[in-house]
């Protein structure tokens, strides 16, 4: 029963410490270290890529937002690469050809990746955009990000995601709970360092330092990795502000995580290097918490139940901690019920979401051990 004891306790401290421990240390290190960004006025040129499939619900507005940038016109491109769309998404596409705007067809279907690298030889920007086919910048978003490449160590920033209901209107006080503790993060790494997250949806680069990827490569997290290994900064700017429509349905969030993480896990083994040191210690030890040990989170929870069950008969305190899983999960589980009754319980929510994402977890590790790779998908839901 020692064994039992001794792996409960050490899977409650790695649970407690991938969530809270590890923020905790990142706020006290950002205190001692705060290595600032220094941003200022700047305006290079820069092209937005927008890669897009079967669109035709969002492309027309979300270039029609890039064009309304608070940013000059002159030193602003967009290129749209269409990845054999079926629908009328090259027509509308082409209905801003007149606008400094470009559309490329990729054939066959490839996915995002192959689109970027396609369209990289096109542009003329000295910083590149990644926006989704469905991202509303606030206009003052351009401005923000760039302000960070005025810093020469800097080269790849990330802005701040918004979910919205369908109306357009934010969810909450602007994010979710998720987001919100996920951009705490990055801003308490982005003072110590680099982050080692970023939203795919507004994130900008220095195109001199831009990496050709491999199709099954997800750029939202091999890119941001090879600029570190290149030794530059990757940093976090809240003030560059983006909409995106929420998930309605579980189903469509947890199809969304696996493919993700699955793709996630791909890229931490391209880029195991930055896990032994290529890109230092410190960085090392965020992308191990940050990441590694978030992604396999599941395995110390599902060790924490095991281990459980066999101390019950050991010791009153170990039947209290089995009732407390018991009601967690329960409760998880039960949330969308409540939810359907019109009865939204927070902390069910949040328990609900919780297991969801390591659930997803534990599914992409499946597919990961199974060598299965996910290049292309269908559009996010809103």
């Amino acid at each position: 029963m020692f064994v039992c004891k001794v792996l409960f306790f050490f899977s409650l401290f790695m649970i407690f410490y991938v969530y809270a421990g590890y923020p905790f240390c990142v706020w006290i290190l950002a205190r001692m270290i705060h290595n600032s960004v220094d941003k200022a006025r700047y305006e290079p040129t820069v092209t937005i890529l927008i890669a897009a499939y079967n669109e035709e619900k969002y492309i027309g507005q979300t270039i029609a937002n890039k064009l309304q940038l608070d940013y000059p016109k002159s030193k602003l491109e967009i290129i749209v690469i269409s990845d054999e769309s079926t629908d009328k998404t090259n027509e509308i596409i082409n209905q801003f050809n007149n606008q400094n705007v470009s559309l490329l067809l990729q054939k066959p279907r490839s996915g995002k990746t192959s689109a970027l690298n396609l369209a990289i030889p096109h542009a003329h920007g000295e910083i590149l955009v990644f926006s989704d086919a469905n991202s509303i910048y606030a206009p003052d978003a351009l401005k923000q990000i760039v302000a960070n490449f005025h810093d020469p160590e800097v080269g790849y920033v990330t802005g701040k995601m918004i979910y919205t209901d369908s109306d357009g209107t934010p969810i909450g006080d602007g994010c979710s709970a998720y987001m919100k503790y996920e951009n705490f993060l990055r801003s308490m790494e982005t003072q110590i360092g680099s982050v080692v997250g970023v939203d795919g949806g507004i994130d900008a680069m220095r195109k001199d330092i831009h990496s050709k990827l491999n199709s099954d490569q997800l750029p939202d997290f091999v890119q941001p990795l090879k600029v570190v290994e290149k030794g530059f900064r990757v940093v976090y700017e809240s003030s560059a502000l983006l909409k995106e429509d929420s998930l309605q349905e579980s189903r469509d969030e947890y199809r969304m995580r696996v493919r993700v993480t699955l793709r996630a896990l791909w890229a931490l083994k391209d880029m195991d290097c930055l896990l032994f040191g290529r890109g230092g210690f410190l960085f090392s030890w965020q992308l191990w918490s940050h990441k590694v040990l978030r992604y396999f989170c599941f395995v110390f929870l599902g060790i924490a139940f095991a281990a459980n069950l066999l101390l019950v008969p050991d010791d009153p305190i170990f039947r209290a901690f089995l009732g407390c899983q018991f009601v967690c999960y329960t409760g998880a589980i039960l949330s969308p019920v409540f939810t359907h009754y019109g009865r939204d319980f927070t902390l069910l929510r949040l328990l609900y979401y919780f297991m969801l994402l390591n659930v997803a977890s534990l599914h992409a590790t499946i597919k990961f051990l199974q060598g299965k790779k996910q290049v292309i998908w269908s559009p996010r839901k809103g």
